[in-house]
């Protein structure tokens, strides 16, 4: 896997030396050569910490930019061949945060990096790059 792009939680995990984020991940993300985390995860963290469902991720908000780039990875942004995937995506999935972090991944041909199970639906799409966790 050269390029992976990270679930906003996968990244969330890492920042925080959560002990959730896989030895299998955790070794993708080492191995690979380039980090990506979607724009759209800068937005998912501050909407999340704004309405109080995650409020771990609180003292992170104003540092989240530079913390992507000291830990190497590179921010993306939400393009717009993959707004109009998302959008149409042939998916039975609603959450607009990860439609659009699936739609990333294919547009870019990037594996993902995420526990989330709902993922595991696209493996039979085409293009879909794959699923590490």
């Amino acid at each position: 896997m050269k390029h992976i792009l990270l679930d906003t939680h996968a990244w969330a995990w890492s920042m925080t030396a959560d002990p959730r984020l896989s030895a299998t991940a955790i070794s993708a993300m080492e191995q690979a050569e380039t980090v990506s985390i979607s724009a759209i995860s800068l937005f998912e963290i501050g909407q999340k910490v704004r309405l109080g469902k995650w409020p771990e991720m609180g003292p992170f908000l104003d540092r989240l930019i530079p913390l992507a780039e000291e830990q190497g990875g590179r921010l993306v942004e939400v393009s717009l061949e993959a707004s109009l995937l998302a959008a149409t995506l042939a998916w039975d999935h609603r959450d607009p945060f990860d439609r659009i972090i699936a739609a990333t991944a294919i547009a870019r041909g990037m594996v993902l990096i995420s526990t989330d199970s709902a993922f595991k639906t696209l493996v039979e799409m085409p293009k879909w790059p794959g699923l590490v966790w």
